[in-house]
């Protein structure tokens, strides 16, 4: 196997951890390119010239682009990774702007602090991406503060 080959492999396992079983194949599908650091570790990760993924520095996991992120969307069933924001906040949230607390209506339960995210509306429609700053039960039992550190919004891209 070439180091191409090796590296699309290690990706795609890695994004089968982090985001569930099979999602890799989709997410990293052949063809994927790699912008690798000056250790040689893959460091961002493109398909059709545009950006999938970057790997985080400190514990290799990824965060995502837009597009990467709506290929989770498409693929994860229900209300997995989603965090589920109130109708009022999604004009900023599309934007890029920080997810709150107060906004949320509906979390995955199953979600870790420090995880990355799909930020959607109520109808399910992918606002955004970003980390998760404190865990589903310190969210619901919260009544202000960030929940989400939005990375990049639906609309801020458009702008770009």
């Amino acid at each position: 196997m070439n180091c191409d080959g090796e590296r699309l492999a290690r990706v795609r396992m890695i994004a089968d951890y982090q985001f569930g079983k099979g999602i890799g194949k989709e997410l990293f599908p052949d063809g994927a390119t790699f912008q690798l650091s000056r250790t040689k570790r893959v460091r961002q990760v493109f398909h059709s010239g545009k950006r999938i993924a970057t790997a985080r520095a400190k514990d290799g996991f990824f965060t995502l682009s837009i597009e990467g992120a709506s290929v989770i969307h498409r693929l994860l069933p229900g209300k997995k990774l989603r965090v589920v924001i109130s109708e009022e906040a999604v004009p900023f949230v599309e934007k890029g702007k920080t997810a709150f607390i107060k906004h949320v209506v509906e979390i995955d339960p199953e979600l870790r602090a420090g995880e990355e995210v799909l930020v959607t509306d109520e109808a399910d429609i992918l606002l955004a991406t970003g980390q998760l700053l404190l865990s589903p039960a310190e969210i619901l039992a919260l009544d202000s503060g960030a929940a989400v550190d939005v990375r990049v919004g639906v609309a801020s891209k458009k702008e770009q």
